[in-house]
C-alpha cells in the first residue's frame, strides 16, 4: 500500500510537468505553422494527451481484457467532459460559438450516437468498428479543410525558439504524460485492489480517470494561465474523438466480445455533448453554470458506477 501511494504522488508530479512542457511546445509549433488555438488544442495536444488511453486500450485488447478496453475509453470520454470541462468552467469562460468549434462540435454529438449503435453490438470487429473510423476521417478533413481555410485568414507568428528544444519537449512531455498515466493507473489500481474494491470500480473508475488526467492537467493549466479558452475546448473535443473514434474504432482488429450494459454512459455522453453543441448554436459560453452543471453528472456517474 505504501508504494502504491508513493506510484500516485509520483505520478501526479510527473503529468504536472509534462503538460507544462507539451502545452509551451504546441503553442509554439502552433503558431510558427500559424495553426489558430483551437487547432493547437484539437490536434496537437488532443492527440498527445490521448496517448495513455491509445496504450491501456491496445494492452488491454491484446489480453482480451474487453472491459477494461472499451469501459477505460467510454468513461474516459466521461471523466474529460464532465469533470474537466466542469472544472475549467469554473476556472474561466469558455467560447463555444464560434464556426470551426460548432463543426467539431456537431461530429462530437454524432460520435455519442454512433457509439450507441457500436455498444449495442455483440463483438467489436473491424466491421461493427468501422463507423468509428469514418467518425475519424471526417474530423481529420474538417481539421485539414479549417487548416487551409486558416491559412489563409492567418499569418504565422515570429516566434524565437530552438527547434531541437522544442520537439524534445514536445516529445518528452507526451513520454511524460503516458508514464505518468500509466504510474496512476498502477498505483490506483494497487491500493484499490489492497483495500477490497473491485475491479470493475477500478476499471470503470479509476483507469478512466488516471487515463484523463493529463487532459484535466492540460485544461486546469490553460484555465490558470488565462490561455485561449479555444484551446481548452479543442483539447477535450479533440481528445473524446481520438478516443472513441480512432483508438476504440482501431480496437476492432481484436474482435474483442462488447460486454456490459452502457445505457447510462451513453445518457451521460448524448448529454454532454447535446449541452455543448446547443450552447454553440445559441451563441451561450460555457460558464461557471456550466461547470457545475458537468461535475454535477460526473458525480452522478460515480453513484451509477459504484451502486
Amino acid at each position: 500500500m505504501l508504494i502504491a501511494s508513493f506510484l500516485i504522488i509520483a505520478s501526479i508530479v510527473i503529468l504536472y510537468f509534462g503538460a507544462e512542457f507539451s502545452l509551451e511546445s504546441s503553442e509554439i509549433i502552433g503558431k510558427k505553422l500559424g495553426l489558430s488555438p483551437l487547432m493547437i488544442g484539437m490536434l496537437l495536444v488532443g492527440f498527445g494527451t490521448s496517448l495513455p488511453e491509445f496504450f491501456v486500450g491496445h494492452i488491454a485488447g491484446v489480453q482480451g481484457a474487453a472491459g477494461i478496453a472499451v469501459g477505460s475509453l467510454v468513461g474516459s470520454n466521461i471523466a474529460n467532459m464532465f469533470l474537466i470541462l466542469g472544472v475549467s468552467g469554473l476556472l474561466t469562460t469558455m467560447n463555444v460559438s464560434d464556426k470551426g468549434i460548432k463543426k467539431q462540435l456537431i461530429v462530437h454529438f454524432v460520435l455519442g450516437l454512433v457509439l450507441i449503435y457500436v455498444l449495442k453490438q455483440e463483438y467489436l470487429t473491424i466491421f461493427t468498428a468501422s463507423p468509428l473510423i469514418l467518425i475519424c476521417g471526417l474530423y481529420l478533413f474538417l481539421l485539414l479543410d479549417d487548416f487551409k481555410k486558416s491559412g489563409q485568414q492567418m499569418h504565422k507568428e515570429d516566434v524565437k525558439y530552438n527547434p531541437a528544444i522544442v520537439f524534445v519537449k514536445l516529445f518528452g512531455g507526451f513520454g511524460m504524460l503516458y508514464l505518468g498515466g500509466e504510474l496512476l493507473v498502477k498505483g490506483g489500481t494497487d491500493l484499490c485492489l489492497a483495500l477490497g474494491i473491485s475491479e470493475y470500480i477500478v476499471s470503470a473508475i479509476f483507469i478512466a480517470f488516471g487515463t484523463s488526467f493529463p487532459e484535466l492537467v492540460t485544461s486546469v493549466m490553460a484555465a490558470k494561465k488565462k490561455k485561449e479558452s479555444d484551446l481548452i475546448v479543442g483539447n477535450i473535443i479533440g481528445s473524446n474523438l481520438f478516443n472513441c473514434a480512432f483508438i476504440l474504432g482501431s480496437l476492432g482488429i481484436y474482435d474483442i466480445k462488447v460486454s456490459g450494459n452502457y445505457f447510462y454512459e451513453m445518457i451521460a455522453i448524448s448529454f454532454g455533448s447535446g449541452f455543448l453543441l446547443l450552447l454553440s448554436l445559441f451563441k451561450k459560453p460555457f460558464n461557471a453554470i456550466g461547470g457545475i452543471t458537468f461535475l454535477a453528472g460526473y458525480i452522478a456517474m460515480i453513484y451509477v458506477w459504484i451502486r
